[in-house]
């Protein structure tokens, strides 16, 4: 067939969008690539999509968007990259229904089974008929029947999280009545781990994570060694669209079946109402009301999706046959999914759609140049050369914050900060982002949850600095594998200081300024 040169030149940026959007050869174990327009999406309606994130109060950090099985569009706001791990919070929920899946399917247990005969030596003194009676299938549908959700207060305070969930009373009849759980979820990995005899993340490697070419994650543990389950799994964007790739291909992958089809229709349908009682107009508006399947939601417009705290989204798009995996810190989840359906759902067609060579460059260029902002590049070099080199001592404070040291150079800050007597050291650019790595807990929202971060690998990070005024610095600690940062504006008075940290989660702000001088 003789191809126009029209169609040369489109077929041309097809196959540079493909590797050069990627900004390297992709992997063979990588989804395959395609354009928007040859799989039936609009580029515009990406386009419009990037444009409204950029105005909106969300912080984007990644979106791959699949088409029949293929990636169309796929961005890193920098410094996030695409090899890089991100924490999914209660995404992570998802993952552990499907070792619960793998196992029922290798008749290792049902969804049948009581909890209480897997841990016949951590029961209470007396059994409730509703604990008696609860089933692995009610810690699924989030149906536990505890009222409140014990999960923040038992990870704080106990050792033994199977122990302490067992010991809090059940006020409904399992099954009957929702309530968000994350204790009820890990539960369900500590199930799987008696009942196999390996923790999660070792029971789905040659199950899910090898089939499909998922490599380098990471999960957290319990003080016993059990993973978490409910959150704390680290994945990469790809590694979550292929996740919901299979969903959507009903267990399949290159051929084979990998996830048994009827565990696939059970953990994706509807089970319980979260507020069954609502009013019709919230339930129309609402991607929280839709029903909950085994660890995912239903979503509107016939979708389902695993979620996590601060908007991390597998979105399963059945009716459209496709999926967007997102990343994000966002203080409006349903603000965020908003996004998807007003601009990326109507971007989808039913058939191919003609070729449109500037769209396609246009889009091209957007999701290359993908950034967050850095801190304001102002530059003081009178308050910068009479601080360098310099070590401030601080005030005894909440944070154990001892002294802080600074050094500009190249435009280039070098702080050191002494907390609990360990020296923590980082290189933060002006204008720009410079990686690194920390054993310093970042924010989290469950920093103080016992055994929290233990045996994982350093976290990375990547830190930019700039002078909002000529006394005033802000250095800006990002951890490139979470949703968060960290935000600590320095006052210099002479030889005094002032010290503001800010966690863009939200949590713990509420601590004073920190006082400090320089030491002679």
């Amino acid at each position: 067939m003789k191809m126009t040169g029209r169609k040369f030149g489109y077929a041309l940026l097809l196959f540079v969008f493909v590797l050069g959007g990627c900004k390297k050869e992709q992997p063979t174990t990588s989804l395959p690539r395609s354009f928007p327009e040859a799989e039936g999406v609009s580029s515009q309606g990406i386009i419009d999509f990037l444009d409204a994130a950029a105005k909106s109060r969300h912080e984007f950090h990644s979106i791959m968007f699949l088409r029949h099985g293929k990636v169309i569009a796929e961005g890193w706001w920098n410094p996030y990259k695409p090899e890089l791990k991100h924490t999914l919070y209660s995404t992570s929920k998802s993952f552990t229904a499907t070792a619960v899946g793998f196992a029922v399917s290798e008749k290792q247990l049902s969804v049948n089974d009581k909890v209480i005969s897997f841990f016949p030596d951590l029961l209470p003194d007396t059994l409730s008929p509703f604990l008696s009676n609860l089933k692995v299938k009610d810690l699924l549908s989030m149906s536990a029947g505890q009222d409140p959700d014990p999960t923040f207060t038992t990870v704080v305070k106990d050792s033994n999280w199977v122990k302490a969930f067992l010991a809090v009373p059940i006020v409904h009849e399992p099954g009957t009545k929702f309530l968000y759980n994350t204790l009820a979820t890990y539960m369900l990995s500590a199930i799987v781990q008696k009942a196999t005899g390996e923790k999660v993340i070792d029971f789905l490697k040659p199950r899910l994570f090898e089939p499909l070419a998922i490599e380098g994650m990471d999960w957290e543990v319990d003080p016993h060694g059990i993973n978490c389950g409910g959150w704390g799994l680290r994945l990469k964007t790809e590694d979550m669209a292929k996740f919901g790739q299979l969903f959507l291909q009903k267990g399949k992958w290159n051929g084979k079946q990998v996830l048994p089809a009827a565990w696939v229709e059970e953990a994706t349908t509807l089970k319980i109402y979260q507020a069954p009682d609502a009013p019709q107009s919230k339930k129309d508006s609402s991607d929280w009301m839709q029903g909950y399947c085994y660890q995912m939601w239903r979503c509107r417009h016939n979708c389902f999706r695993a979620d996590g705290a601060y908007g991390q989204y597998i979105i399963v798009m059945p009716d459209q046959d496709a999926v967007i995996a997102i990343t994000c810190e966002t203080p409006d989840m349903q603000d965020e999914i908003n996004l998807v359906w007003e601009y990326l759902l109507p971007a989808i067609k039913t058939n191919k759609l003609d070729e449109n060579t500037a769209l396609a460059t246009n889009l091209k260029q957007k999701l290359s140049s993908l950034a967050l902002p850095f801190p304001v590049e102002g530059n003081n070099s009178v308050v910068a050369s009479q601080i360098s080199g310099k070590t401030f001592a601080l005030e005894p404070n909440g944070k154990h914050l001892e002294t802080m040291n600074f050094q500009f150079m190249d435009n280039m800050c070098k702080v050191s900060m002494l907390i609990d007597s360990t020296h923590y050291n980082f290189s933060l650019g002006s204008g720009k982002w410079i990686s690194g790595e920390t054993t310093l807990p970042g924010p989290d929202l469950l920093l103080l949850a016992k055994a929290h971060f233990v045996g994982l690998p350093p976290a990375k990070v990547a830190g930019s600095f700039g002078w909002k005024d000529e006394n005033t610095l802000e250095l800006v600690l990002r951890y490139i594998e979470s949703p968060h940062t960290e935000s600590i504006t320095c006052k210099f008075d002479k030889n005094k200081v002032s010290v503001d940290f800010h966690y863009s989660d939200g949590l713990n702000n509420s601590q004073p300024e920190l006082k400090g001088v320089m030491n002679d």
